[in-house]
């Protein structure tokens, strides 16, 4: 479905049963949750999908390592239930998308013997929790093998390590993946449409005026029940309902650099348990490179934080300090920066609960926000908020959540050797024909069928993605900028700022010539692609 046909049909008169304000991986998933309940769902995103928080993540899908250590030090139950849940949770999303997801094995380096039995016994411990769903026994290893398996690891003092299993996935296009299913199941998906000012009858919220953010065009979208699912934004729209409301959000920003594939073998990630002031650091193999985070600090909210140079050395100085390699700046080849939203405040005027990881509260007005939680519990979430606004707005679903059995576009058919076939009876390079199995799983041979009339050169020599897949992302995902394609419908600028900025042009004139850009818009886009790919993705 073509842009000028969302909207038109979000401006019908008979309200939508739910409008969802933001459009990560939060909101899509309710949107997906709502529509295949059968409500009628209408979501708006002021920004593209995933373009906050959702698509800056450390690709993991996990259930929580450190909460299961303060769930056992301390005795608390909560943290305890959310390791739990996030493990059975890990588990429907690898189900429900195997292309863009997957199992990976990490290794825990262990320098004092003392460590040893405390680490493993902690994850021998996660993997009973995750009873059914669990996805690999974790198991010591000897020095030697955690020299084979990371041969850069430094070996001075290294005693053992430990094992154990986690998912890990593709987040900006499991967001996105998200939208395009609900919008199949009969939602209506719109990003770059901005909620401006919430719309209220007799002291209800009954929908919203929204922006458009590529015309200037306004309009209002009403609907029964309006959900705030705008991540570390959500203050904002909270604020749209009462301009006096306390703050119920503080946000922190944790960024992550890539590197050459050399840094991180290609089967097995690397979690350092602590590091110099306790934080969590992963190394980890992700689309062909190396991907180090996260940090943890006080941030400004802004839709497009920037990585503070502090940060990186912070994450290089560790890594130095476990690998035997000179590792400079210059090896960066992209960098980025995510917002956590962290609720600090659940109660106020608001009938506040906590579910779990997240929070979902009810203003007097009626507007329900959904805040907290983290990639791996989405689905949950959804549930929750989902279930949360049948009981408040009176809505009739036509049946019950079903969202932890519906495969996401391009799962149902997904066969794990399909690139085999791609290279076989297409002819592909191993490496594009990889890559568009595990993006698109059995719809990629609608990207070659792209690539077969004249669109089959790559964007840039060092990279599998296809000029056909730009075509397919306007025609089929929504991409309407040439940012969203090249920072989330493929991973490009998050993996090689100068490779995305070689494609820029390509991209623009494939994008110009599908959508009618004229000479105006093409600058436009080319000014924005510069800037996002300068400062902050």
């Amino acid at each position: 479905m073509y842009r000028e046909e969302i909207i038109a049909g979000l401006k019908q008169q008979e309200p939508f049963d739910l409008l969802i304000i933001g459009g990560g991986g939060t909101g899509c998933g309710i949107a997906l949750d709502a529509a295949t309940r059968g409500l009628k769902v209408a979501l708006v995103e002021k920004n593209d999908f995933s373009e906050g928080t959702s698509s800056r993540s450390t690709k993991l899908v996990h259930g929580g390592v450190r909460y299961l250590e303060m769930a056992i030090k301390k005795l608390d139950r909560n943290q305890y239930a959310l390791v739990k849940d996030g493990l059975y949770e890990r588990g429907v999303l690898l189900k429900n998308a195997p292309h863009l997801s997957h199992r990976l094995p990490l290794v825990t380096p262990l320098y004092h013997w003392m460590e040893v039995p405390y680490i493993f016994a902690g994850l021998k411990f996660y993997d009973i929790l995750s009873g059914k769903m669990g996805i690999g026994h974790s198991r010591l290893v000897g020095r030697k093998e955690a020299l084979e398996r990371f041969p850069m690891l430094r070996s001075e003092g290294l005693k053992a390590g430990v094992l154990y299993y986690d998912g890990q996935f593709n987040d900006a296009r499991m967001a996105v993946t998200l939208a395009i299913t609900a919008a199949e199941n009969g939602a209506m998906m719109a990003n770059h449409l901005e909620a401006i000012h919430l719309l209220k009858q007799n002291g209800k919220v009954g929908g919203a005026l929204v922006r458009d953010n590529l015309t200037g065009e306004t309009f209002e979208v009403r609907a029964r029940g309006v959900i705030n699912a705008g991540g570390p934004f959500a203050d904002r729209i909270r604020r749209l309902d009462d301009e006096t409301v306390e703050p119920i959000l503080k946000v922190s920003s944790g960024i992550h650099i890539v590197l050459d594939k050399k840094f991180a073998p290609p089967a097995t990630g690397l979690m350092i348990p602590k590091t110099e002031d306790g934080r969590v650091l992963f190394i980890l193999p992700w689309e062909g490179h190396a991907l180090i985070g996260t940090t943890d600090e006080p941030a400004e909210l802004t839709d497009h934080p920037k990585a503070e140079e502090k940060d990186i050395a912070y994450l290089l100085r560790h890594i130095r300090r476990y690998f035997d390699l000179e590792i400079t700046e210059n090896d960066i080849q992209s960098v980025w920066s995510g917002l956590r939203p962290l609720v600090f405040d659940p109660k106020a005027a608001d009938t506040a609960r906590l579910a779990r990881d997240h929070v979902i509260s009810e203003s007097p007005s009626g507007l329900l926000t959904i805040t907290g939680g983290k990639w791996t519990t989405y689905r949950k979430m959804a549930e929750d908020a989902v279930d949360q606004a049948v009981q408040n707005f009176a809505l009739t679903p036509q049946k019950g959540c079903i969202s932890d059995r519906v495969p996401l576009v391009g799962g149902a058919n997904y066969q794990e050797g399909g690139d085999r076939v791609l290279v076989r009876e297409n002819n592909l390079d191993p490496d594009i024909a990889g890559h568009l199995n595990r993006s698109y799983g059995d719809r990629a041979q609608k990207v070659v069928q792209l690539a077969e009339v004249g669109f089959a050169a790559r964007l840039h020599p060092d990279h599998p993605y296809i000029e056909a897949e730009v075509i397919y992302g306007v025609r089929h995902e929504m991409a309407q900028r040439a940012i969203d394609l090249l920072t989330r419908r493929l991973p490009l600028a998050l993996l090689d700022r100068a490779a995305a900025r070689s494609a820029v042009d390509r991209t623009i004139e494939i994008m110009a010539d599908e959508l009618g850009w004229d000479i105006e818009r093409r600058a436009d886009e080319e000014k924005l692609a510069e800037k996002r790919l300068g400062e902050a993705l």
